[in-house]
């Protein structure tokens, strides 16, 4: 007597079907997942930033396009490029002081007011994730009121948005290139 060892079409079909529904319910977690790390990422590589610009603020200068007595350029910010801020379509973005190009990279705007106020944003783009970039992207932005009270807000969906970093339900309107 042989016996035959294997396992029946039915059998496979089971299989394949539980493996599908566990795909289609850990797919959707797994990028919602990456979307609330990349905002959290965002919101700590922005978040760096504060600190330089405070030096630039009790110094009495503001934000330009170049570096001054009186005016805080991009490089006295210390910014490094991110791969999931910029624009989508960037071919080369200057990173540090115009000492580096790098493709596919983007730079937090930041911009300094003579009244002590200041406004740093990170808009999602390049590698970030569709659900942050698809449509008007979204942004994540520190304001500095002239007491020097720095806050976070957001324009993602609240599910994304980390505790430190409140959404709100209306978008940011994105500062002017510098």
């Amino acid at each position: 007597m042989n016996a035959q060892k294997g396992f029946t079409l039915i059998e496979l079909m089971i299989v394949i079907a539980i493996i599908g529904i566990l795909a289609a319910i850990a797919i959707p977690q797994y990028q919602n997942y990456i979307a609330r790390s990349q905002v959290s990422r965002v919101m700590g590589e922005t978040g760096t930033i504060k600190t330089a610009v405070d030096t630039c603020i009790q110094a009495g200068k503001k934000s330009g396009t170049t570096s001054d007595t009186t005016t805080c350029a991009p490089e006295d910010f210390g910014a490094t490029g991110s791969n999931i801020l910029g624009a989508a379509t960037a071919d080369g973005v200057v990173v540090n002081a115009g000492t580096t190009t790098q493709t596919g990279v983007g730079l937090p705007k930041v911009q300094v007011n003579s009244d002590g106020s200041a406004t740093i944003q990170g808009k999602f783009g390049h590698n970030a994730s569709a659900i942050l970039k698809s449509g008007t992207p979204k942004i994540v932005q520190w304001s500095r009121d002239a007491n020097g009270t720095w806050t976070c807000t957001t324009d993602v969906d609240a599910k994304f948005a980390p505790s430190g970093c409140p959404a709100t339900t209306t978008a940011i309107t994105p500062l002017a290139a510098s």
